[in-house]
């Protein structure tokens, strides 16, 4: 094969061997490694609780970093969770409030083909003051099926890209294998229209195939003295399941999910690795691990939480949260559990920003906020404003089940869900009540009225998509 790219001829190199390399002797901005996991629920990790797998690469993160119960991401679905993310932003106000799939389908539901380029992303605003900003592994804001002009991923403030099928650019794309099976098959081989080049490898490989590529990217960038952002999204632990073939059991869907789920932290041991081991990175680095959304039915475990993906309950939209950074996190901090602090994925932006020292643009205005204290280990304290969530348009019944509630706000211990006219309200206390098990709406109606206007007015001036049609019509 013939490496037509960059970061392809370091890939490949990567796979085979890279000696560490020297960086500046100065300390400057903190380096940021995002690792977002594709369809974890909240209780997969062995460090969150199970007892069924074992996951003792990210255990060992939790063990010198921070654990947040009461993390969110902002869409129990994974496009607007990942824009969510990237841009500090509800995803509604860019129109990405459910998968982006083909043109049709995207039309038919009310969301956008693709993120505008004009959003404010995490990565641009970095790069801007030097950082080296690098995305590898799952991408699902434009380029798939399709949506075969959708902006490159280096539009949005990357250096480099490595994504799978749902990405333009250079991809790793499946080649997939069942016990007994000779050779490989292939699966999104279409995918090829959407850029390349093009590296075809074992599926139960490919999140170490982006390791491989992030940690090259890495390299270079501490051989320039740069700071680095780093976006690691396996496309794991979302279906279909395709471990090694000597991990399949028993090949049910649970067993699968396990197998595949050890196997991804096994695969992103080498990254934890390399920076706990690096002198220079360990004090000067920050490791985010979480999830796009909680888990797919009969696959992982949302913990004492209610539902999972595709829901406006806590399994849908609650996510496992751990912060690494020795040199960053407080001393005292080291191996706790946050309990306390409410906050949500769009919260990251601004605090990431903060702890890297950098002012983020005049004209850009975050729904998220700055809670750099708290993922710091400094402080307990939550975000101030509400947190909002809209269902996805397509999602009013999913996986046999339903009709789901449209809209849910959270203030304080009090959570409410209702339908798009405020009809049909659920209210828990979420402080005695986490799983979501006692409804207490008849008994707070001061509390149901207040949230109820507070929800209806942010969808209201959130842009809207075709979810009130799409939810008449049935599973």
């Amino acid at each position: 094969m013939v490496c037509r790219s960059s970061i392809f001829c370091a890939l490949v190199i990567s796979l085979l061997s890279c000696p560490m390399a020297s960086v500046a002797e100065e300390k400057g901005h903190p380096n940021i490694i995002l690792v977002f996991i594709d369809d974890m629920g909240w209780g997969d990790f062995s460090c969150f609780g199970n007892t069924e797998a074992n996951t003792p690469n990210v255990d060992a993160m939790a063990a010198e970093g921070i654990r947040f119960f009461q993390f969110y991401v902002n869409s129990p679905i994974c496009s607007p969770s990942r824009c969510a993310i990237s841009t500090g932003q509800y995803p509604a106000r860019w129109r990405i409030t459910s998968y982006l799939n083909n043109r049709a389908d995207n039309a038919r539901r009310g969301v956008a083909n693709w993120l505008d380029p004009a959003a404010p992303m995490l990565a641009r605003i970095l790069q801007a003051h030097g950082y080296a900003t690098g995305h590898f592994g799952k991408w699902h804001l434009g380029g798939q099926r399709d949506v075969d002009d959708a902006p490159p991923i280096t539009a949005y403030g990357f250096d480099e890209s490595l994504t799978n099928f749902e990405g333009m650019g250079p991809k790793l794309l499946p080649l997939t294998q069942k016990p007994g099976q000779q050779g490989y098959g292939r699966i999104w081989a279409d995918a090829e229209i959407l850029g390349g080049p093009v590296i075809w490898m074992p599926r139960s490989q490919i999140t170490g195939g982006y390791v491989n590529a992030a940690l090259a990217f890495i390299r270079r960038a501490m051989r320039a003295g740069k700071p680095f952002y780093v976006n690691v999204c396996p496309d794991d632990v979302h279906a279909p399941f395709w471990p090694p073939v000597d991990k399949w059991g028993d090949g049910s869907r649970r067993q699968l999910y396990r197998a595949v789920l050890e196997e991804m932290d096994r695969q992103l041991g080498p990254l934890f690795d390399f920076v706990r081991k690096s002198p220079e990175l360990r004090e000067n680095t920050l490791i985010i691990i979480c999830s796009d959304n909680g888990p797919d039915v009969n696959a992982g475990s949302s913990g004492p939480f209610r539902d999972g993906k595709a829901t406006l309950y806590e399994g849908g939209v609650r996510s496992p949260l751990i912060l690494w950074g020795p040199g960053l996190v407080v001393k005292e901090a080291a191996g706790t559990w946050n309990k306390s602090s409410v906050f949500s994925a769009m919260d990251l932006v601004p605090s990431l920003l903060e702890i890297a020292g950098i002012a983020a643009p005049s004209d850009v205005r975050f729904d998220g906020e700055n809670l750099a204290s708290a993922l710091l280990g400094k402080s307990s304290d939550s975000r101030k404003a509400p947190l909002f969530w809209r269902r996805p348009p397509d999602r009013k019944f999913f996986a046999g089940k339903g009709p789901y509630p449209d809209l849910a706000v959270r203030v304080g211990d009090w959570k409410l869900l209702c339908e798009y006219d405020g009809s049909k309200p659920e209210l828990y206390n979420l402080a005695n009540d986490p799983g979501e098990t006692q409804n207490v709406a008849d008994k707070h109606p001061d509390v149901v009225r207040r949230l109820t206007e507070l929800v209806l007015g942010w969808n209201q001036s959130m842009p809207q998509d075709n979810g009130p049609t799409l939810g008449q019509s049935g599973p």
